[in-house]
């Protein structure tokens, strides 16, 4: 009972932190979701990916917006978010796109968060070469990729990428959890030759790979915020 005590006042003197689990504070890099209240953490944000708008499957394949307006964030970089569970887009589906990084205030880019089978990674490259030639020159795309990517991964089709998108980030969670098993997919990944960075969820468990720091095109993490538990 005393060991309890002592733990549970350590707890309390290091702020509450678990130190296997992603305390937020402890980065710089986030994604802002449609209906996640913003949080303190964002004011030490040097970057914030917020989404901007869906793109869904259905009888009609079109944007639809969730933000209400432009956000205007000093001193940080922003990137828009479109989310889209189809990579056949009409073309009325891009315009709606590109008008809204025109009206965002110096945003970096865009990200296409779209969970592309790794089986099928080739049309998805086709797919992202079409935004590229699409997208202005000033901007820069960046993607959300699969930990299977990393594992399984076609090189070829994955080699393909490179040139096209600016950056991949790896999601290493479902829902509020971590995958389980996440470390053997980064043995796997030695050598991934896009610059990656490592998607988090907020409060979700996390004990850095030893390999991961050495990784040549590992260009830090990203931090999925949620709403705390009711």
């Amino acid at each position: 009972m005393r060991r309890c005590a002592f733990a549970l006042a350590g707890l309390l003197l290091a702020g509450c932190r678990e130190p296997d689990r992603v305390d937020a504070r402890d980065y710089d890099a986030f994604w802002l979701w449609a209906g996640v209240a913003p949080q303190p953490v964002l004011e030490q944000a040097r970057t914030i990916y917020i989404l901007d708008g869906e793109v869904r499957d259905g009888a009609a394949i079109r944007f639809t917006r969730l933000l209400a307006q432009p956000p205007r964030l000093r001193d940080k970089q922003v990137w828009l978010v479109v989310r889209t569970d189809t990579i056949d887009w009409p073309a009325e589906a891009y315009e709606p796109v590109l008008r809204d990084l025109e009206a965002w205030h110096d945003p970096a880019g865009v990200q296409i968060d779209f969970d592309a089978k790794t089986r099928k990674l080739g049309r998805y490259a086709a797919f992202l070469r079409d935004f590229r030639n699409r997208l202005p020159g000033r901007y820069r795309l960046s993607v959300t990729g699969l930990l299977d990517w990393s594992a399984n991964g076609d090189p070829q089709a994955l080699r393909s990428l490179r040139g096209t998108v600016d950056e991949v980030v790896i999601q290493t969670y479902q829902g509020r959890s971590t995958i389980w098993g996440y470390e053997r997919y980064f043995e796997r990944m030695r050598g991934f030759p896009i610059p990656f960075r490592v998607g988090l969820v907020q409060g979700g468990r996390w004990i850095e790979p030893a390999s991961l720091p050495t990784e040549r095109n590992f260009k830090g993490y990203v931090v999925f915020l949620i709403n705390p538990r009711r």
